[in-house]
């Protein structure tokens, strides 16, 4: 039972560090999100991070009811799967929604591209780079733990890199008024990879045959 919790319990943790760091911020956006405006809420970092911490407790009952209906049925490992199914989606969508968020000169202005690496690493600051490692993050901490085929380091790191051209591609195609870089490509799938070597002792692994199988013979 304390390993099933686990995960749990250090996402609290994480969403209680987070509230203690940004609550200056955040209480100063609470206002409009709670009269559920659009403008200065939901096109804004600090009320997309308020509203995901907020919905923390909904999508802890989401996974509480997938884990309970999986144990019905007699799934193993209800808790881990469920957990990871929600902490996917509910970790990764507000990141996705931030780096698509269109800029001042949305529709104005042409794409842009930056394909000369790391010249744009030293421009993101402490502040961009963190930002960026956590985009994919959650990705790459809970997908080993729900599906076996990414379960290894260098497939997490594939996967974050193919979702982070996919948003980069999107930020250039819609003219969202951002930089499609590849150092964001190369930040955000290294933050997968480091956020599943977090993960690795929950990590599905395919199950391998067991060596005491006897070998089938077939007749000539």
């Amino acid at each position: 039972m304390t390993r099933k919790l686990f995960p749990l319990g250090a996402a609290v943790l994480g969403v209680a560090a987070v509230l203690f760091l940004l609550r200056r911020p955040l209480m100063m956006t609470a206002p409009t999100c709670m009269a559920g405006r659009w403008h200065g809420c939901y096109d804004t970092f600090n009320g997309v991070v308020l509203m995901t911490l907020v919905t923390v407790p909904l999508a802890v009952l989401v996974a509480y009811t997938l884990a309970w209906r999986r144990q019905k049925r007699g799934v193993p490992a209800a808790w881990r799967l469920s957990l990871a199914e929600v902490g996917m989606v509910h970790g990764t969508v507000p990141f996705v929604w931030l780096v698509l968020m269109p800029g001042a000169a949305a529709g104005r202005v042409p794409g842009r591209v930056s394909l000369v690496p790391l010249r744009d690493l030293v421009t993101m600051g402490p502040l961009g780079i963190t930002g960026n490692l956590l985009v994919f993050a959650a990705l790459g901490f809970f997908a080993p733990m729900r599906f076996a085929a990414p379960a290894s380091v260098p497939r997490v790191l594939a996967l974050g890199a193919a979702c982070s051209v996919l948003v980069e591609t999107a930020q250039y195609v819609l003219r969202l008024d951002r930089v499609s870089s590849v150092d964001d490509v190369l930040v955000n799938a290294a933050g997968a990879a480091l956020a599943a070597l977090a993960s690795r002792r929950w990590w599905r692994v395919p199950a391998r045959p067991s060596s005491h199988t006897p070998a089938v013979h077939t007749a000539a």
